[in-house]
Formats: C-alpha cells, structure tokens, sequence
C-alpha cells in the first residue's frame, strides 16, 4: 500500500460553522485509509459568489492511501454528512471540502483536477494552507506554497478568534 501525501481546503457558511470544520477534520482522522492528519488554523473570509455570510475556512495537510478518486467520494460523503446540499456554484454551504493537492499528481478527469484549478488565485486557500504546507512545491507553477501566497492580495483573511480556545499567541495584542 502506497500513502501520499494530500491537501485539503474546508469551509463553511451555514450553521455553527467552527464546529462543522472541526467536526469534518475528526471525520478524516477517524477514516481508515487516511492518517497524520494537520490542521490549519481557522480564518474568516469574505464570500466569492452570490451574497452570502462570511465563511470560516482551513486547510489540512494529510497522508492517504486512497486513490484520488476514492478520496474524493471519501470528501464527498463527508460532506453530504454535514448537510451540503449542491444548489447552486459558489453558494452558501455547511461544508465544502475540497482537494487541493495530491502529492505532485497533475490530472484532469470529468470529476477531478489536480492540482486544484483556482487554489493559486485563493487567499482564503492559500493562507491557512501556507501554514501546514509552506514548503509544498506547486507541481504546475514550480512555486511553493509560500511563493503563491506572496502574489497575491490575503486583505479579507482574518485569523478567526475561536470563543471556546484561549486566544493563539499570534492573536495577542
């Protein structure tokens, strides 16, 4: 069995969203197939879409024997747990899961590329992601996830003050 490393974007919009993401991260670490799972910390984000609320988004850094695809019916389920219901693109969701990177595979099939097709043009991606994967060379562009970051805008990314944890040191002021 061969283990790969993965990326993986969540947010959410509806509902108690910090205990959703929370929730779906334990759902991963409990999957079988999935081990060494990292999570990000937790940001607030404005909306790309229609008028909606506020997202809280993260990213996980993972090691999965599942094939991509596997993996993705894996994040799909998920999902579906957590209510997503697929109404219309870019939408209010209680969970969006999606995979960003799979470890430098490059593919394109009817329900899933790789990489993620719009993760470097993402703050609210590429923030929480840079901090569980800085060094993660983008398999397309050559650059680091640390490098994307740097060229682009992160204004609206806000580290997210989770009322129920002690502030993080970088919160602090």
């Amino acid at each position: 069995m061969t283990w790969v490393s993965c990326a993986i974007a969540l947010g959410s919009n509806l509902g108690p969203s910090s205990d959703i993401l929370k929730g779906a991260i334990a759902a991963l670490a409990r999957h079988p197939q999935i081990q060494g799972v990292l999570g990000s910390r937790i940001y607030k984000t404005a909306p790309v879409g229609p008028p909606q609320p506020d997202y809280l988004n993260a990213c996980v850094r993972l090691t999965t024997a599942l094939a991509p695809e596997e993996l993705l019916r894996s994040l799909l389920r998920i999902e579906a747990s957590f209510g997503r219901e697929r109404r219309e693109r870019w939408g209010p969701r209680h969970l969006d899961l999606d995979l960003l990177l799979f470890g430098d595979l490059v593919m394109m099939t009817p329900s899933l590329q790789l990489p993620h097709p719009r993760m470097h043009e993402r703050a609210f991606v590429l923030v929480p992601l840079a901090e569980i994967a800085a060094d993660w060379v983008d398999p397309i562009s050559g650059k680091t996830i640390a490098e994307l970051v740097q060229g682009i805008s992160t204004t609206g990314v806000d580290l997210w003050a989770d009322p129920t944890l002690p502030p993080h040191p970088d919160q602090r002021r």
